[in-house]
């Protein structure tokens, strides 16, 4: 990939190229939306948090590793926690070193699971904008590429590969609920799509990052707080992101912290499935009516991640 102004098509499928055998195929699941107590066509869920590492984020991490040939000496990556557990997977499955910042606010079960793919890991600084400062520190210092966890053109083609699968796997859906952090995958998603399924962005009311700068039409800078801070808190939209959102992303709708919370109980109660609670954003916005279907309108949701220590087993 060379390093174009914005993200197309063929840049997800080449990822999608790239990363194949090395991510999962994550499945999807079709349920009433009376089970939830909705009305209307049924819901169909994408489960991306079955993902290897626990999130999307996997995708974007084999499509950096694997498509530029500056990161075999190693690599750097600051993260809410996400991000730096699928680089530091990815980076030892392929035998490369790999130093992951997180900030303070990161939970401790990403923090873990960092640690047990044996990544280099250095907590510092509240919030990801002050680990990524850091970061962009050690990796001049280094001499080492950073892998920037949403926004670099190898980073949204992998993201974007989700919307490539999940198409295949339900051509039917009209409408996908996405949640928002940073934007590498809502912008990956939205340069392959480019219009032909609505986009609607999720974002927590204490994290407006994309709703701002749509509303902006520029990159702002917003703080950030909450349950899904750790994981959709970025504090600014990508720039490759924000131009793909103008274009393809019907709207953005904002949800309570206690949705989001609610959402993962819910989930957990109806498909007895645990997600963290940036994973539970999309399904959020339907549950609290941030987001009503039209009639007959076939709505995806997509659970994006599940690195979270809330349910103990034993």
């Amino acid at each position: 990939m060379t390093a174009p102004e914005t993200v197309t098509p063929d840049d997800v499928r080449r990822a999608g190229d790239a990363i194949r055998g090395h991510v999962r195929v994550t499945p999807v699941l079709s349920t009433p939306a009376a089970d939830f107590g909705l009305s209307g066509a049924p819901l169909t869920f994408k489960l991306e948090f079955m993902q290897r590492s626990g999130s999307f984020k996997t995708r974007g991490a084999f499509a950096n590793l694997l498509l530029r040939e500056e990161t075999r000496r190693g690599v750097v990556a600051a993260s809410g926690g996400n991000h730096g557990a699928a680089v530091a997977y990815a980076a030892r499955q392929l035998g490369v070193p790999a130093h992951i910042f997180v900030p303070q606010i990161a939970s401790p079960a990403k923090i873990e699971r960092i640690k047990s793919y044996g990544a280099e890991i250095v907590v510092g600084g509240e919030f990801f904008p002050a680990a990524h400062a850091a970061s962009q520190v050690f990796a001049r210092e280094r001499g080492l590429p950073e892998l920037h966890p949403y926004d670099a053109l190898w980073t949204l083609g992998g993201q974007g590969t989700v919307a490539e699968e999940w198409r295949r796997q339900s051509p039917e859906l009209d409408t996908l609920l996405v949640a928002v952090g940073g934007g590498g995958l809502i912008g990956g998603m939205a340069a392959y799509l480019q219009g032909q399924v609505r986009l609607i962005g999720v974002e927590p009311e204490n994290a407006p990052t994309l709703e701002r700068a749509l509303a902006a039409g520029r990159q702002v800078d917003v703080s950030v707080s909450g349950v899904a801070a750790d994981s959709l808190g970025a504090g600014r939209i990508g720039a490759l992101a924000l131009p793909l959102a103008q274009r393809f992303v019907e709207r953005v709708v904002l949800v309570e912290d206690k949705a989001i919370s609610a959402a993962q109980q819910t989930i957990w109660d109806v498909l007895r499935l645990v997600v963290e609670p940036g994973g539970a954003a999309a399904l959020a916005a339907l549950l609290s009516g941030r987001f009503v279907p039209a009639p007959g309108e076939r709505v995806g949701v997509l659970l994006c991640g599940a690195n979270t220590s809330a349910v103990k087993f034993g």
